[in-house]
């Protein structure tokens, strides 16, 4: 065999090798259910968190969102949420969510809450049939197979977003927040707009609204003052604050707003989650902070553990000895909020450690263990403080 015929035959080996070691990059999976409602097979498709499966996790519950139209905004969406969750780069401003995206099969069904009468027939009209499938099938079925939470966030842009607002405005939902992009209401006269503000109960008032407007060039005016006359309406309807805010995007249109409105709407729902651990100086702050959002979202929403963590390991770290004190504090609140976390125990052992209470971060080391008995530090700590007794 000549050298050259040798050298080609290593360099498609290595390439061959090479191919055998691509591997795919997954942001999800794809689920059917069948609908009585619909009377059909739906598909959806599932992003779990970057956490989710991660050790020691499992008492871990997430957010829901769901994505109306979820072929075409699962993969930007999903891309936004996972990193604007995740902590890179300390970016940590909204929960870590599931998101699941529902595919279409007749979007103008199961879109349009009102039946829209036209010369031709057409199959408008379906909305309500269509939140039952959304409300009374589809979240108990992820309810059961994945850890979700009872925060439920609905997306929708154009006839979705029309959809979304629809049921924000109803007296009894399942979600409890909903962003509406651009929503088409080009079958909500003035008559009709009023008849639907009319049925609005407090309970609306309870959720929190965002919706979107885009520039529609001429038809601009005519779009803008929709939106505009629903969110003006609502706001002098509202008991207290408007949990909502509209806004109007110049630069975009109805085809490209979607990911900046979603990412503007879930950055305003989520306002001052993400706060900086450099800002905490007390517990009290801390908790005050996050009672505001939660009243905010009518929804109990915890100080984010890892950020709780963080605060707690400042203080500890410090030279202060009063604030080292303070740390025991937050380190407290984790273990009292995720009774769950091996890892709240791990860290409250020490900082009973630190303090010099070795009988109590003993204690704090084996309920770590106990939540996760192949946790090593857990167990070589109690041997180590065992021995010091």
């Amino acid at each position: 065999m000549s050298k050259n015929i040798l050298l080609l035959f290593f360099l498609v080996v290595i390439q061959f090798a090479k191919a055998q070691e691509t591997k795919e990059i997954s942001i999800g999976t794809v689920h059917q259910i069948h609908s009585n409602q619909l009377n059909e097979d739906r598909e959806y498709w599932v992003n779990l968190p970057e956490s989710y499966h991660e050790e020691g996790n499992s008492y871990k519950r997430y957010p829901l969102l769901i994505l109306l139209d979820g072929n075409a905004h699962f993969r930007s969406i999903t891309g936004m949420v996972n990193y604007m969750s995740s902590g890179y780069n300390g970016n940590r401003v909204i929960p870590e969510m599931i998101v699941v995206a529902i595919q279409n099969v007749d979007r103008r069904r199961d879109f349009t809450p009102d039946k829209i009468i036209t010369v031709r027939e057409n199959k408008s009209g379906g909305g309500e049939k269509f939140l039952g499938f959304l409300e009374e099938e589809l979240i108990p079925e992820l309810d059961a197979n994945y850890r979700t939470g009872s925060y439920r966030i609905l997306f929708g842009h154009s006839l979705g977003g029309l959809l979304a607002t629809h049921a924000y405005m109803k007296e009894k939902t399942l979600f409890n927040a909903f962003i509406a992009v651009d929503p088409s209401f080009g079958t909500w006269d003035a008559e009709t707009m009023d008849q639907k503000l009319e049925a609005v109960t407090d309970q609306s008032f309870e959720r929190y609204l965002y919706l979107a407007t885009a520039n529609w060039g001429k038809r601009n005016i005519r779009n803008r003052d929709r939106h505009v006359r629903l969110y003006e309406s609502l706001n002098s309807k509202s008991p207290g604050e408007f949990p909502a805010k509209l806004e109007y995007f110049e630069n975009e249109n109805h085809g490209s707003v979607p990911p900046i409105a979603f990412y503007q709407g879930i950055s305003s729902m989520f306002d001052g989650y993400g706060i900086s651990y450099r800002d905490i100086n007390s517990l009290d702050q801390l908790l005050q902070h996050y009672q505001l959002i939660s009243q905010r979202l009518s929804y109990d929403f915890s100080p984010p553990e890892s950020l709780v963590n963080q605060i707690a390991y400042t203080f500890l770290q410090s030279r202060n000895q009063e604030e080292q004190a303070q740390a025991l504090d937050f380190f407290l609140l984790n273990t009292k909020n995720f009774p769950g976390s091996y890892n709240a125990f791990d860290s409250l052992g020490e900082a009973y450690e630190t303090l010099g209470d070795s009988k109590k971060a003993i204690e704090s080391y084996q309920q770590s263990l106990n939540l996760n008995p192949s946790h090593e530090h857990a167990k070589n700590k109690i041997e180590i403080l065992s021995q010091g007794k």
